[in-house]
């Protein structure tokens, strides 16, 4: 419901009609029927979707229809629900990222429906220094990490890698769907904007 809030166009797909009774405000499209069935997904405009999200109670379902809606529709923005994290490196091998269902909050979601998002995952008493999380551009992907850091404003400070964190980054290299953790200052933030954008010197 956040998303639409946001005045994003969002349409739900749910085989339970009763589902639905618990959207209060909602301002999107509403449709019964199975997240992997293509006229379901024709209906609900997923090939001029910017991204879908697939959070059934089932792992294997959410796969098939993150992968429906990236394979078949061309959705680029695509992010799996999990319950089982184990199965989370082989997913990611699959291209499909996934939030472990302890993880799974609207912030996690839209960090990869929406990975020009602006959000802010902490930020100091001062409001000086923000600590923020963003996804690894598929431009980007192979620059060394050390390259995201820009001089007094930005620092990488750990990277989140098939759902794996990790503080010892030196020597590392970027990839696609890498998570990157920044400390930046106030100037910082549109710094890291202009260079995730494809604006390195």
């Amino acid at each position: 419901m956040q998303l639409s809030d946001e005045g994003h166009s969002v349409a739900i797909v749910d085989k339970n009609r009763d589902a639905f009774r618990r959207l209060i405000r909602f301002n999107g499209q509403t449709i019964v029927g199975s997240g992997f069935d293509r006229d379901i997904l024709s209906k609900a405009e997923a090939s001029q979707a910017h991204a879908l999200a697939a959070v059934t109670r089932g792992d294997n379902t959410n796969i098939l229809c993150a992968r429906i809606g990236r394979d078949f529709y061309g959705v680029k923005n695509v992010v799996a629900r999990i319950y089982d994290p184990q199965r989370a490196d082989i997913y990611m091998k699959l291209g499909i990222p996934t939030v472990a269902t302890s993880l799974w909050t609207t912030q996690q979601v839209k960090r990869w429906v929406l990975p020009t998002d602006d959000t802010i995952e902490w930020s100091d008493g001062t409001g000086a220094l923000h600590l923020v999380e963003r996804i690894v551009p598929d431009s980007l992907a192979g620059r060394p990490v050390d390259n995201f850091n820009i001089e007094n404003s930005v620092r990488v400070v750990g990277l989140i890698r098939g759902g794996q964190g990790r503080v010892n980054i030196e020597g590392m290299f970027a990839q696609e769907d890498d998570v990157l953790e920044f400390l930046v200052t106030i100037q910082g933030l549109e710094d890291l904007r202009i260079m995730l954008a494809g604006g390195f010197v």
